[in-house]
């Protein structure tokens, strides 16, 4: 069998005015392939974005045989040189729409079947399916996104707490079941049988022993995990950030926790918060909002009108100011 090579030049998303007239080596996924009448044009997909890249059958007759070939999704990789579309051809809703490659060879290193469902069209798809295809669903723009935002935030994190002289700690993830307030999934010993792990809720007993331990500033992103019951806003397993200090005091605690908010916003968002954020106590909150966790965005307070109603002779009022 002939040897190929999957080394690249640069990613597809990054071609640009310096590799004009330059060979270049590309590999991804194929995003689109359109036929036209002999010229075959093909959007490659990598990590980093899409690029156009045209097989001519004068040019590059046995790029074209397999390129005739070729379905959505199949995995290429093409050798060829970068030139200037023509004007009227500049797509201005793609990053490298002012470029495309002439192709001279290209690889395909695996042929895509039938698709179950065309990426473009996830939205619609029935959510069992897309998780059936997970690794379908997760070459989308949106899911690739919410993951790239997600290392970000956690690098971010790591930076941030890094500058502010924290120790990243790792701790075990089997554990000696604690009395918590959430029930703890179990896993059985092979060891020791009749005897069982349990998964951390949270590393709270462990961050214990770290600061009895004179490490002073510790942070993890922590896995945890509870078997309670599925709401809204719980599930079986998650990542919390947890952060521990010795000898210092709530202000401290809050300047952590402010910065640290204002760093990810910055770079990762791009959105200026304040330096300081608003700080209610719990009796103030309950009074205005009736929660402990208000949403300021909906500017609906609660006010009291009771004196209102001081001489109101409707029964049922009166028993509610009682």
């Amino acid at each position: 069998m002939e040897r190929t090579h999957f080394h690249r030049t640069t990613g597809c998303g990054q071609i640009s005015h310096a590799y004009l007239s330059k060979t270049v080596r590309l590999v991804g996924w194929v995003a689109t392939r359109r036929d036209h009448g002999g010229l075959i044009f093909i959007d490659l997909r990598d990590r980093t974005g899409i690029m156009q890249v045209v097989i001519n059958p004068e040019t590059a007759q046995a790029a074209h045989e397999k390129a005739e070939q070729l379905r959505t999704e199949s995995v290429i990789g093409i050798t060829g040189t970068v030139i200037q579309r023509e004007d009227h051809t500049v797509n201005p809703d793609m990053a490298t729409g002012r470029y495309e490659v002439q192709v001279e060879e290209l690889d395909v290193y695996n042929y895509a079947q039938a698709l179950p469902f065309q990426l473009d069209q996830a939205d619609i798809v029935d959510e069992e399916i897309r998780m059936q295809y997970r690794y379908l669903d997760m070459r989308r723009d949106t899911m690739r996104n919410h993951l790239v935002k997600r290392h970000e935030v956690m690098h971010e994190m790591r930076r941030f707490l890094h500058d502010n002289l924290f120790h990243e700690v790792e701790t075990p993830v089997l554990n000696k079941s604690t009395a918590e307030g959430a029930r703890e999934f179990l896993v059985p010993s092979r060891l020791q049988p009749g005897s069982f792990y349990a998964l951390p809720q949270s590393p709270q007993v462990h961050k214990q022993l770290i600061m009895a331990g004179g490490i002073e500033r510790y942070f993890q992103i922590a896995r945890c995990f509870r078997d309670e019951d599925l709401r809204a806003d719980r599930q079986p397993e998650f990542t919390q950030l947890d952060i521990e200090m010795s000898f210092v005091e709530e202000a401290d605690v809050f300047d952590i926790v402010e910065g640290l908010m204002q760093r990810i916003c910055k770079y990762v968002f791009n959105v200026d918060i304040p330096a300081q954020f608003h700080q209610f106590s719990y009796q103030y909150a309950f009074d205005k909002y009736g929660s402990d966790k208000p949403d300021l965005r909906f500017d609906m307070p609660i006010h009291t009108i009771s004196e209102l109603f001081a001489e109101t002779e409707l029964t049922f009022i009166k028993n509610v100011l009682k």
